[in-house]
């Protein structure tokens, strides 16, 4: 295992010494210290409430550390304000880029410069011929894919001479052929000296990418040191709560026996199943299996999940549940027969975020025409809500706390929990981890488990090809709206599933 602290470099751009924060009795951050150097990706992975953002903050001016000192090229310095942060030359490139959408990229980008638009004009197109980027300057904003935000977002930093810039989970929404090109951008980023703080929770960018890696846990940072010292179960370890690093590793060590399908009847089947987006999709999933659906974003599995949900017309085809036709009928009446959806944007489709934990978790039961009442019993609601909040360890400080008040990661089970308050007999689960952290994706990925034992079929829309050769019992990759080809257990791994998401159709179709 790697030291959990790097000597301090003279050759650093920027460290920070002994940093402590706290807010109130909450000890945020207990005596960080991190260097980038010239050159240098810094991956800095931790779970939520690990202190990454209170870090970047203090780096970048908005908080002031309690104790501690921050290096600018050997220099000490006093980030009292986001101006100084700028001017040392810090720059973040925010989650979700702000760029005023009625305005032009260089308007956006120029946007607080106090000199003359001409001068900052030829700067600007200097710099992009420097880095080798095309963008059109006069496109408006609200016409921009988020990878070309993240661009604009970028070239705001390098207008201001940056020298230090900080991603904020850059990928969270982009393509792969998005992230191929911020990869290639970071590369020439990193070619030029500027040093790279790169915060992600997905580990395997760390390896694609980064230089250095530092993991913080509970306001310290635990490892840090080169990528090349680390393998993608350290950092797994690292990141997990003890108990959970055990279930972990018995899990990952344990033999799962295969699914002996020719003994089975599925629970639910696809034929000839047409709809918006996707066409003649053929599929049986069999109790307590987990189907993995893979493809790249646009090839239609998320019209096929709200289609067979009942909120997207069927075009073609029948779906079956349990022997019955349910082709066609509405999301209550889908929701009765015993399928439920964890939607793959929790934030529009999956929350009541103004509502409280109890009303969130038990909403679904409502449209149980059996239950016969428009209200919930308040101590059933109670003691359900407080089962799931026990079962999957939500962190809450009590059943009336707003859900939108939650992390990503908390919200995330809160929605599970309310698809499983319904006891279906199949589960859909869009995009299930995408934006929480590595702990609580863990958790997840128990409560999945656990479902699969209770012999709940899943199935499990993924683009993190790693989540479906670690969870699926079976697979199948989905190319511009058609089944390309299906895997079993054995031939689940990366390149057959990115093979056959690019549409790729060589090799044998799984037996089944």
């Amino acid at each position: 295992m790697a030291e959990s602290q790097k000597k301090f470099s003279d050759q650093a751009i920027i460290s920070v010494r002994g940093i402590h924060k706290a807010f109130g009795l909450n000890n945020v951050l207990k005596g960080i210290d991190l260097n980038v150097n010239s050159g240098e990706v810094v991956a800095l992975i931790g779970g939520n409430g690990a202190g990454k953002s209170t870090l970047m903050k203090i780096i970048m001016g908005i908080h002031q550390p309690d104790r501690g000192e921050i290096y600018v090229d050997g220099e000490k310095v006093n980030l009292t304000k986001p101006s100084v942060a700028l001017s040392k030359g810090i720059y973040m490139i925010p989650q979700e880029p702000m760029l005023f959408p009625n305005m032009t990229v260089e308007e956006n980008i120029i946007a607080g410069f106090r000199e003359k638009a001409a001068d900052l004009h030829v700067r600007l197109v200097n710099q992009m011929k420097e880095i080798g980027w095309d963008l059109d300057l006069n496109r408006k904003a609200n016409s921009l894919s988020i990878a070309e935000q993240t661009l604009v977002e970028i070239l705001r930093g390098l207008l201001r001479n940056s020298r230090v810039l900080i991603f904020d989970e850059p990928t969270s929404a982009l393509t792969f052929d998005e992230v191929e090109s911020l990869f290639k951008c970071i590369a020439t980023l990193k070619a030029r000296g500027i040093g790279i703080i790169y915060i992600t929770h997905r580990l395997t960018e760390v390896f694609d990418i980064a230089t250095h890696v530092a993991i913080m846990c509970d306001g310290v940072i635990t490892l840090n040191g080169p990528v090349g010292d680390f393998t993608r179960e350290m950092l797994v370890k690292g990141l997990l709560p003890p108990n959970m690093a055990e279930q972990n590793e018995k899990r990952q060590t344990a033999e799962r026996a295969e699914l002996d399908y020719q003994k089975l009847k599925p629970v639910f089947e696809l034929k000839s199943f047409s709809g918006y987006g996707f066409s003649n999709i053929n599929l049986e999933i069999y109790p307590g299996e987990i189907l993995g659906v893979a493809g790249v974003v646009g090839a239609g599995r998320t019209e096929l999940a709200t289609t067979i949900f009942g909120m997207d017309k069927v075009l073609g085809g029948s779906a079956i549940l349990d022997g019955r036709d349910i082709t066609g009928l509405p999301t209550k009446k889908v929701l009765e027969a015993g399928i439920n959806y964890v939607p793959e944007d929790r934030h529009l489709l999956g929350l009541f975020k103004i509502s409280d934990i109890a009303a969130n978790t038990t909403s679904a039961m409502l449209s149980d025409s059996s239950m016969g009442k428009m209200f919930l019993n308040g101590k059933a609601e109670y003691e359900l809500t407080r089962k799931y909040v026990d079962d999957f360890r939500i962190k809450i400080t009590g059943q009336d706390q707003l859900t939108g008040s939650l992390s990503g990661g908390n919200q995330q089970k809160i929605v599970i929990a309310r698809a499983l308050s319904t006891q279906p007999k199949l589960i859909i689960l869009d995009e299930p981890t995408r934006g929480i952290d590595a702990a609580a994706r863990g958790d997840v990925y128990t409560i999945i488990h656990q479902l699969k034992e209770q012999g709940v079929a899943i199935m499990l829309i993924s683009s993190d090809i790693e989540e479906i050769i670690e969870l699926a019992d079976r697979a199948v990759a989905v190319y511009q709206g058609h089944i390309n080809l299906e895997f079993n257990k054995k031939e689940i791994n990366q390149d057959n599933l990115m093979a056959a998401a690019f549409g790729v159709t060589g090799g044998r179709k799984a037996e089944v």
